[in-house]
This record gives structure tokens, C-alpha cells and sequence, in this order.
């Protein structure tokens, strides 16, 4: 398999999986957790095989055509940072399709599930490999419709269907950001491609725009990412079943906004304005994220709240955009996918055998679930930063990139001590209080999970060790090719097991780990003291989003309310003005009118316009279209009105036939005789009162309108033909139906090729129209059938 296939088929295999995962749950049953597992692995597998080439500080281009009439191409780039986010997607990705299939065992829609799930995972990776914007955008915003389909999975509930609706309006906000920003950024350098414009340097820095652009993408990433204050929706995605947040939390989604950010670094980072936003948002999001675990006791909620403080740390260590720091970054995101996937992978097998997830109503469970307690504890201690994890390796290298005399440095440090020993704490209190300590009675009955959930957490967390003992592969794997992948320049690190005495950042990772007891020892006191304070706040941003919801709903009905009133009469008054004024506007604005002060134009008019010599039959279609229009204004009741309608429509079919467009006139015959049967029909069966009566002032209204519009169509015929004739798109057609469309006739081609969309669009609107002309007819016939039956 040649390399663009691999590229290209580890992209897009997900969702040939996706569309298979049903049939194959209902083939295999329990076994298709295991089979569908393959084709993450497989993907897997092959994006391996690129390790040597990155590492090495080679890259990988694949282009497919999309549009190439317009230039655009399905183009993915494979580097240093794809590479890992691609790994990492798609090694936790065949654990969770694992663990989901025993976790969802005998549920009745897991084929559903995995489909959603695979899609999901598809989307993501189509997303970080990418190198088209436009592209992006497309599996930026598949995340967000796998992600609402995933949260809102148990639809039953109110408060999933709520957690699913308030995750895709915010990160929606964020799609829409980001496809403005791509568009801009396409138009200032002249390129979809990214590669291509971070070719161009920062230059686009220089640009009056670059503001612009920089806050587009900033909230697009933060949409995505949860920063602070467009972070709630992040927690209340819990809803969605433990797999689901087990990757979404690890190496999907929330991830997608850090990725964003760091591969625009070469294009918009390293100015004032960049690091102050993402160093001043990511540090509070740390804090605001490490603070709100402490607050939870439900066990995935901490380990959410936790997840808003990584990414946070992640989107501050972007900011700094040092060399260290982008190496912290790499080396970090590595480390939390691996103990965040495997934390929640245990805290779903604590539910799902002990019927709760409430750390307080948790203990003794070692003795129980001894393989969970190995798991977490595995995970837990690379979330501390211990040595002999990569978890400490990051801590190591993210206190190193803020050394030194600044204050602001200063300050950022301060933040990531408090911020790492607050989710130190974090990881103590999971780890310890639901395993050790005196057994407490739980709903179910305690023991260990099945060996596909506990699959995840033992591999995931011993992952984290092995790389921790192996900290120069984690360097030249990780570290090296993402930071040079996102700042365009050689990036080193020196990783060591070497524990330097003298060091300050031993002494830092010992102090964060000193505050980290502290935190868990205090965690109780602490959680009282900041539920007081969120009493009394009493409001929060997920209020805030709930009010700001209703108030648009409530706004919504009132606009509806007053352009939706039912009345069809006024539809109508209001489409003929509309139709009026974009007629005679463009006119008067163009001195399109300035011909009526010449006589002798008129006179020109007159002869194009004019009826000429007509035959005797020709001359009798025209009375007979003239007498049908007469019938219509003086028709006293509906039956003869759409009768006289229909007369005046066949006459205009035969004016069509007579001069040279048979086709036209049959189409036109077909729709007349359509509507007199579907109006006739109506109005018989829907028992309407024969005649309409109506005031004298709505007869001088619509009349007036009648008059208005009529005027304009004339008028503007008149100027159009006053003009020379433009051939150019008829002999376009002429030229091109036979060879291009294969059709001698003219007028079907243009209708089914030209403007194909547009005949659909028409169909559609018949179609519709014949549905609802059908529901009013049923329903009339069930009132009838109840009125009678009523007595």
C-alpha cells in the first residue's frame, strides 16, 4: 500500500466502519466490540509505519481531488503533530470501541452506538490530518454532530437531550468562527492549504486584518477547547455514556481547539496580543477547572472539571510559545490522554459494578476490583507527575520554559505549581477514597469488571509508566517532531531520569507535590468552602446560557407570532410588495426610467412590443387569453374564478405552442390543468363558502398591488428588449448540450443538467405542496368522521 492510500484510507476508514457497525452488531451480537476494534487498531497499525519518516523531520502531503474546478482538493498533511494527535485518536479509539462493547452490553441500540462512535473517531482524525481549511471545517464540524448524537445517546433523558443541544450551540458558534476565519485567511494569502500558508511565515501578522483573524480562530479554538467563560458545556456533556467521555475527554473533541492553536502558532502566534489571550485565558481555565473538581463528588464530574483545567494548561503552554513549552505541550497532551481515557475507563467500571459513582458513598473496593484499583493507580500517578511516568516528564519540562526573572514569568509559574498540585489532589482522592479505607455497602453488589473495560485501563496507564522509564523516545517521538512540526524550527529536549538534587525543578515538582497532599488532605474543607461561595454567587455561566436560551426562544415565538399570523392573505399582500419594489427599485436607483421623457424611444418600443400582423387563430388565442383574465376580475364565486384562471393559463400554453416553444407550452398546459383539479378538489372537499366576500378597501389594495406588479413586469421587459439581445448563454447551451449532456433538445437539458438543483428544488416544492394538500384533506375527513360519530 502506497503512502497517500494509507493516509488517505486512515482518514476515512472510520466511517465505511461506521456505516457497517449496525449490521455487524446485529451479525456478531457481543462479539463485534472485539471486531470492530480492528479497524481503529488498524489504522493504528498503519500510521506507525510513519514513525521512522517524522521522526526523521520528513512530512507527508496527500491531495485527492474534491472540486478541482474551483481548485480545491482533499488534502491531508501528515507531521510531527498530526502524527501524534492521529496515533493517540486512533490507540485509545480501539480501546473505547472495546470497552464499549462490554460496557453496552445488551443495550438495544450498541450497533447505533458504534456507529456514532466511529464516525466520531473518523471525524477526528479527518480533522488533524487535514491540510485543506475548508476541509477542516467539514470534520470540525462532523465532531460537533457526532459529539451531540454521542452526548445525547440515552435521548430519553431531559438532561441529556439538554447536554447534547447546549454542546452543539456552543461549539457550533465555534464552527462558524472558524469557516470565517478560513475564508479570510484564504483570501488574504490566496490558499486553502495550511502547509501553504505557514510556508508564507507571519506574515499575514503584518496585515491590517490580522486582528480579525486572530479572534476567529481564538474562539473558534475556545468554543472547541471549553476555556473559560464557553467552558460549561463541557461538564454537563457527562451525560453521555462513560466510553463517550472517556474519548471525548482524552483524544477527541475538547483536544481539537489545542490543535487548532498550535498549528496556526507559525502563522499567528508569538505576538503580545496572542500570548496575553491564550496565557490569560488558559491560566484562569487551570485554576477555575482545578478548583470545580474539588467542588464535585461524583467521580466523572471530577474527572471532567479536571479535563477544562488540562486544557487549559495546554492553550496557556501555546501562549508562551517557547521551545520548552511547545515541548511541555506535546509531551502533556501525551500523558493526559493516557491517565484521563484510562481514569474514566475505571471510574465506568466502578458504576457500572457498583451502581454508583458518588465518591463519598465509595471505599474498600481493592479487595473487590483489584485489577481497577492497578489501573487507576497506574493513571493517577502520572497525573500526580511522580517519576518513572511521563506525566512527570511534562511537569519537568512546563516549569522549565517559565524560568527565569520576569514577573509574568513569575506569575505564570505560580499558576502552574497551584494549578498541577490542585489536580495532584484530584488524582489522590480518586485513586485512594473509592479503593482504600473500610468497605462501604454499594446498590450492587462489588466485583471486578469484565476484561475488554478493564482492557483500557491497564494499558493506558502502564503505557504511561513504560514511557516514563523511556523518556529519550519520548523526546525524539513526541516532543521533538510536534514542537518542530508547530514552530517550524528544530526543537531538542533533554529528557532524563537523572534526578539533579540542586535542580530548582525538582524542588518545584516536590513542592507541587507537598501542596498536592495538602489539597487531598483538605479536600473536604475545601469543597464545603467553595459550594458556599457558588451559594452565594448563585449565578453561573450555565445559567447564564439556560436565560440567554429562553429569552431567544421567547423572542423567537413573539417574531413568530407576528410575521407567522396564519393569515395567507397577508402572506400574500406582503410577497407582491416585496416583488413590486424589486422591480421598480433597481430601476430608479440605475436611471432605468429616464427613457420616458423621450416620445421617440417609445416609438421603438412600439414597434418591438407591438402585436404585429397576427393570423385569425392566433388572434383568437389572444381574446381567449384576454376573456379568461376579464372572467377572473369579475367572477363573483371561487369555482368560476379558478375555472376563468384556468382558461387564461391555457391560453397562455397555446401562445407558447404558436410561437415556437411546444415544450414550454406543455409544461405550462400540465401546471394549469394540475392546479384546477388540486384548487377544485380542495374546495369541494374542504366545503369552503362558494363565494368570498371581501371589503371594498382590500379590493382597492390587492387591486393596486395587481396594477404595481403588473407595471414593473411590463416596464422591465420593456427596458430588457429596449436593449441589445446577449447570446452568449444560448449559444453556450447550443453548443455544448449534445457533447456535454448528450441531449439534442434544449430546453430538457438545461431543465435536468443546467440547472438541475433548481428542477429538483421545483419538484420538491410540488411534492411538499401535495403532502400538505393531503394532510388538510385527512384531517378534514377525521373531524367529519368524529362529528358524526359524536352524537
Amino acid at each position: 500500500m502506497d503512502t497517500q492510500t494509507s493516509i488517505a484510507l486512515a482518514a476515512l476508514a472510520p466511517f465505511v466502519a461506521a456505516v457497517l457497525a449496525p449490521a455487524i452488531h446485529h451479525l456478531l451480537g457481543r462479539l463485534s466490540g472485539y471486531v470492530l476494534a480492528l479497524v481503529p487498531l488498524g489504522i493504528f497499525y498503519v500510521l506507525l509505519g510513519f514513525v521512522d519518516t517524522i521522526a526523521a523531520g520528513n512530512s507527508v502531503s496527500v491531495a485527492i481531488g474534491w472540486v478541482p474546478a474551483y481548485g480545491l482538493d482533499l488534502s491531508f498533511h501528515l507531521d510531527g503533530l498530526s502524527l501524534v494527535f492521529a496515533l493517540t485518536i486512533s490507540g485509545i479509539g480501539a480501546l473505547i470501541v472495546l470497552y464499549s462493547g462490554a460496557y453496552l452490553a445488551g443495550h438495544r441500540h450498541q450497533g447505533r452506538f458504534f456507529a456514532f462512535i466511529l464516525a466520531f473517531m473518523g471525524a477526528m482524525l479527518g480533522l488533524v490530518l487535514a491540510d485543506s481549511l475548508l476541509a477542516l471545517f467539514l470534520f470540525w464540524e462532523l465532531t460537533s454532530v457526532t459529539s451531540f448524537l454521542l452526548i445525547g445517546f440515552d435521548h430519553a433523558r431531559q438532561a441529556a437531550r439538554r447536554a447534547a443541544i447546549q454542546a452543539l450551540v456552543i461549539t457550533n458558534i465555534g464552527g462558524m468562527a472558524l469557516l470565517a476565519g478560513a475564508v479570510l485567511v484564504h483570501q488574504l494569502t490566496g490558499s486553502w492549504e495550511m502547509s501553504a500558508v505557514r510556508a508564507m511565515g507571519q506574515g499575514l501578522q503584518e496585515h491590517a486584518l490580522y486582528g480579525v483573524v486572530l479572534a476567529l480562530f481564538v474562539v473558534a479554538a475556545f468554543t472547541k477547547s471549553a476555556q473559560v467563560p464557553l467552558h460549561f458545556w463541557l461538564p454537563n456533556a457527562m451525560e453521555a455514556p462513560t466510553p463517550v467521555s472517556a474519548f471525548l475527554h482524552s483524544a477527541t473533541m475538547v483536544q481539537a481547539g489545542v490543535y487548532l492553536l498550535a498549528r496556526m502558532t507559525p502563522v499567528l502566534g508569538g505576538t503580545t496580543v496572542w500570548t496575553m489571550l491564550l496565557v490569560g485565558f488558559g491560566a484562569v481555565t487551570l485554576l477555575w477547572g482545578a478548583l470545580a473538581a474539588i467542588k464535585q463528588t461524583d467521580l466523572k464530574q471530577m474527572l471532567a472539571q479536571t479535563t477544562l483545567a488540562s486544557l487549559g494548561l495546554l492553550v496557556l503552554l501555546i501562549g508562551l510559545g517557547s521551545t520548552y513549552a511547545i515541548a511541555a505541550m506535546m509531551i502533556y497532551f501525551v500523558a493526559h490522554a493516557l491517565y484521563k481515557a484510562a481514569l474514566f475507563m475505571v471510574v465506568g467500571a466502578i458504576d457500572h459494578e457498583t451502581g454508583t459513582r458518588d465518591i463519598t458513598a465509595l471505599g474498600g473496593l481493592a479487595d473487590k476490583m483489584p485489577v481497577s484499583f492497578i489501573g487507576a493507580a497506574l493513571a493517577a500517578l502520572s497525573m500526580v507527575g511522580l517519576p518513572l511516568t511521563v506525566g512527570y516528564f511534562a511537569k519537568e519540562e512546563m516549569y522549565l520554559g517559565v524560568m527565569g526573572g520576569d514577573w509574568q514569568l513569575i506569575a505564570t509559574l505560580v499558576v502552574l505549581v497551584a494549578g498541577n498540585a490542585l489536580l495532584a489532589g484530584v488524582a489522590l482522592l480518586v485513586m485512594i477514597r473509592p479503593f482504600l479505607g473500610e468497605t462501604v455497602p454499594t446498590p450492587k453488589s462489588a466485583h471486578e469488571a469484565p476484561v475488554a473495560m478493564l482492557a483500557g485501563p491497564i494499558l493506558l496507564g502502564g503505557l504511561g509508566v513504560v514511557a516514563g522509564v523511556m523518556p529519550d523516545g519520548v523526546g525524539v517521538l513526541v516532543a521533538e517532531p510536534g514542537g518542530a512540526a508547530i514552530l517550524g524550527e528544530t526543537v531538542k529536549t533533554h529528557l532524563t531520569l537523572v534526578l539533579d538534587i540542586a535542580s530548582p525543578l525538582l524542588w518545584l515538582s516536590a513542592l507541587t507535590w507537598a501542596l498536592g497532599i495538602l489539597v487531598y488532605r483538605q479536600a473536604d474543607t475545601m469543597r464545603t468552602l467553595l459550594r458556599r461561595v457558588d451559594h452565594k454567587l448563585g449565578w453561573n455561566a450555565d445559567k447564564v446560557f439556560d436565560a440567554a436560551m429562553f429569552g431567544l426562544i421567547r423572542f423567537a415565538g413573539a417574531v413568530t407570532r407576528v410575521l407567522h399570523h396564519g393569515r395567507l392573505e397577508l402572506y400574500l399582500v406582503a410577497v407582491f410588495a416585496a416583488m413590486g419594489l424589486a422591480l421598480f427599485v433597481p430601476m430608479l436607483t440605475l436611471n432605468g426610467l429616464a427613457w420616458m421623457s423621450l416620445p421617440e424611444e417609445l416609438g421603438q418600443w412600439s414597434n418591438k412590443v407591438g402585436l404585429g400582423s397576427l393570423r385569425i387563430y392566433e388572434w383568437g388565442v389572444v381574446v381567449l387569453a384576454v376573456a379568461g383574465l376579464v372572467a377572473v376580475l369579475l367572477s363573483r364565486t371561487r369555482l368560476v374564478a379558478i375555472l376563468s384562471l384556468g382558461v387564461q393559463g391555457a391560453a397562455l400554453a397555446l401562445i407558447f405552442l404558436l410561437f415556437g416553444a411546444p415544450d414550454l407550452a406543455f409544461t405550462q398546459l400540465m401546471v394549469e390543468v394540475l392546479a384546477v383539479v388540486i384548487l377544485t378538489f380542495v374546495m369541494t372537499r374542504l366545503r369552503l363558502d362558494d363565494r368570498d366576500p371581501r371589503p371594498f378597501e382590500d379590493l382597492a389594495r390587492d387591486g393596486m398591488l395587481a396594477l404595481f406588479c403588473g407595471l414593473g413586469v411590463a416596464l422591465l421587459l420593456m427596458q430588457v428588449l429596449s436593449g441589445t439581445l446577449d447570446t452568449r448563454l444560448s449559444d453556450l447551451f447550443t453548443a455544448t448540450s449534445v457533447p456535454i449532456a448528450h441531449g439534442h433538445n434544449i430546453v430538457n437539458v438545461i431543465l435536468v443538467d443546467y440547472r438541475g438543483f433548481d428542477t429538483l428544488g421545483e419538484i420538491s416544492v410540488v411534492m411538499g405542496a401535495g403532502l400538505a394538500i393531503l394532510a388538510l384533506l385527512r384531517r378534514r375527513k377525521k373531524v367529519d368522521a368524529a362529528g358524526k360519530a359524536a352524537p
